[in-house]
């Protein structure tokens, strides 16, 4: 009888135990159901959501750490992955190559997909092809390599493009969830305000440098020509697998010399073999600027932002600058 008696307080103990699991887990449910699901590609994007967005959104990136923003293609895991959230952030204008694939393989989900760099006001200029590849050519890179239709992709990198983004970003957040659109409008308005002196110190920093030009691994720095007057002097073109023919190598290198520069710059997730070829034909140094296209094991483990990321790279102008 004794037995049958610890039996049952230990029946009764596990079914009380579960119950109050089962209470939890729907309770994580209705938590997870409280927020929106966010997918990104690049790095800035998901930054961006996660400072708009707060405690309403839950935001990932579909890049793993160090991907090359350029060639990387989605696993089935990752489409699945996708399918299951309500929105996927990517910036269009060419950049990410898997998306009209997925957009066919997703089209019967709930995901909205919804391209952010497409909602900038580009200035004049900004689009043509054309010029873009003069420029290269005339500063004896590479010419070629502009796959991206009209358009440099690499808009985030322009703290004033990367503002409209972040607007865009706002209004599809509010456009989900209205009932939270006040909150959207003010954390999106403390945003915008950083990226605004983060554009002021760009401007700054370069209007008093020596020198206005230098030498890229991969030609991801056309918006800081247009709006602060940097040359980039660039080895790839706009996309890192289009590298310049042997003639263009060697007059990129002439150039170099002739101008006396000091640093070839590479990227967090680029290591270019063309980049060190002309570092050791001009006698350089090697410095790196950060692309934000993705962040490294390091980033992560250092809890890098945007803005320090980007607080960094001007650091690095600096010193490409003036030396």
């Amino acid at each position: 009888m004794k037995r049958l008696a610890i039996l049952f307080s230990i029946l009764l103990f596990a079914a009380f135990f579960l119950g109050g699991c089962a209470q939890e887990t729907d309770k994580n449910i209705q938590d997870q159901k409280g927020k929106l699901q966010v997918y990104t590609t690049v790095y800035p994007l998901k930054y961006f959501t996660e400072q708009i967005g707060g405690e309403y959104v839950e935001v990932d990136t579909i890049y793993p750490p160090g991907a090359d923003e350029h060639t990387f293609e989605p696993s089935q895991k990752d489409m699945i992955t996708l399918a299951d959230a309500d929105l996927f952030f990517y910036v269009g204008l060419g950049l990410e190559g898997f998306v009209d694939k997925a957009k066919k393989t997703l089209e019967n989900e709930d995901v909205k997909m919804v391209p952010v760099g497409e909602a900038i006001h580009l200035e004049e200029g900004s689009t043509n092809e054309e010029e873009v590849a003069d420029h290269n050519e005339d500063d004896h890179g590479n010419g070629e390599g502009h796959s991206h239709g009209d358009v440099d992709p690499h808009v985030w990198l322009d703290p004033l493009y990367a503002n409209e983004m972040a607007a865009a970003i706002k209004d599809q957040l509010a456009k989900l969830m209205p009932e939270h659109e006040d909150a959207f409008q003010k954390n999106y308005s403390e945003l915008s305000a950083q990226l605004k002196d983060l554009d002021r110190d760009f401007k700054a920093a370069i209007d008093s440098s020596k020198r206005k030009e230098i030498i890229v691994s991969h030609s991801a720095y056309h918006y800081w020509e247009k709006r602060y007057g940097i040359e980039q002097i660039s080895i790839s073109g706009v996309s890192t697998t289009n590298e310049p023919s042997h003639k263009e190598l060697k007059e990129l290198i002439s150039y170099a010399k002739e101008k006396e520069m000091k640093y070839v710059i590479n990227e967090q997730n680029f290591q270019s073999k063309l980049a060190k070829t002309v570092q050791k034909e001009i006698g350089a140094k090697s410095l790196t600027l950060h692309n934000l296209s993705v962040l490294t094991e390091d980033d992560l483990s250092k809890k890098e932002t945007y803005f320090t990321l980007m607080e960094k790279n001007l650091s690095t102008l600096k010193k490409a600058l003036n030396e």
